[in-house]
């Protein structure tokens, strides 16, 4: 089939809404909305909203869909990946002082660039020319005071070239460590197991970059999921098994985490007050439990 909708108006855009279905109170602020994010990217957020086509029509939204509550959804999703991403990068600021700590201690300022150290040589080749490049063109303060002091070795040692690394990478160099003593060490402040961390760390890799291209992370089905610990049992039970690739698991690990990384930290308050805040937000779609506020993870959260 070919593709032969003609682009419309913002004007025709509400015309559609309104034909629809959809409330919308007041058309100047639906424009002025419309004007600025996209109606597609809008659509991610009513889609939940849309009754299938008629053979001979288009679609038509339930009863009571508003254009208001749409908005707020969006606003919703948008605080919460600023949520996300400010726990992130502290996981990743910590998980890359962890992983550049012990191993610069266990065998050497710049033992990353030996392959003895990894499981897989191609894969330690692949990231080393990754981080080469990074490393060459890097502009850091700290970058060019090591081109212009040293000469040898060509790349800096672990506590420089750590900050290099993108959560990705960050994440296949970890993965790649030949003695899993290595990233048990690395692991063991966190209080959870090796392959947990790893896990995690490829899941935030992916959560991370839906934050950074503004995607909806609201109902999203995670594509790369995490693999949910055994222990401690205080935080297992804090997990949903009934939809465990919703964002609702990744939050929970991220609060776990910060406990340890930033202790005192707002960080679950802040979230429970954004909950707080857009109570029409279905929290079922993120995968929480019915029973969420009273778990202790977020009732301790409510109040700190």
């Amino acid at each position: 089939m070919k593709y032969s909708k003609p682009a419309l108006t913002l004007d025709q855009q509400v015309d559609v809404l309104i034909r629809r279905g959809m409330t919308v109170a007041s058309r100047d602020r639906a424009l002025q909305h419309l004007q600025h994010i996209n109606y597609y990217r809008l659509r991610a957020y009513w889609l939940p909203n849309e009754v299938p086509a008629s053979a001979m029509g288009d679609h038509a939204f339930r009863p009571g869909t508003d254009f208001d509550d749409i908005l707020d959804l969006y606003s919703f999703d948008r605080k919460l990946r600023l949520l996300v991403m400010d726990a992130i990068e502290r996981v990743e600021v910590s998980l890359r002082t962890r992983w550049a700590h012990v191993l610069a201690l266990r065998y050497g300022a710049h033992a990353y660039v030996d392959a003895a150290h990894f499981r897989n040589a191609n894969q330690h080749a692949k990231c080393l020319a990754k981080l080469r490049e990074e490393y060459q063109r890097s502009q850091e303060t700290f970058v060019l005071h090591y081109r212009k002091t040293y000469t040898q070795p060509e790349l800096p040692p672990f506590w420089g070239i750590c900050e290099l690394l993108s959560f990705g990478q960050l994440s296949l160099w970890y993965q790649n460590l030949a003695d899993g003593a290595d990233r048990v060490a690395i692991a063991k402040p966190y209080g959870v197991d090796e392959q947990i961390l790893k896990s995690f760390a490829h899941h935030l890799t992916y959560v991370r970059n839906v934050c950074a291209h503004h995607s909806r992370l609201w109902n999203r089905e995670m594509t790369i999921g995490l693999k949910i610990p055994s222990r401690p049992q205080s935080l297992c039970a804090e997990f949903s098994t009934a939809m465990p690739k919703r964002i609702h698991n990744t939050l929970v690990m991220l609060a776990y985490l910060l406990d340890t990384i930033s202790p005192g930290s707002a960080w679950r308050k802040h979230l429970c007050d954004l909950m707080d805040e857009h109570p029409q937000v279905d929290a079922a779609a993120m995968g929480f439990p019915a029973d969420w506020q009273a778990r202790p993870l977020w009732a301790a959260g409510a109040r700190t």
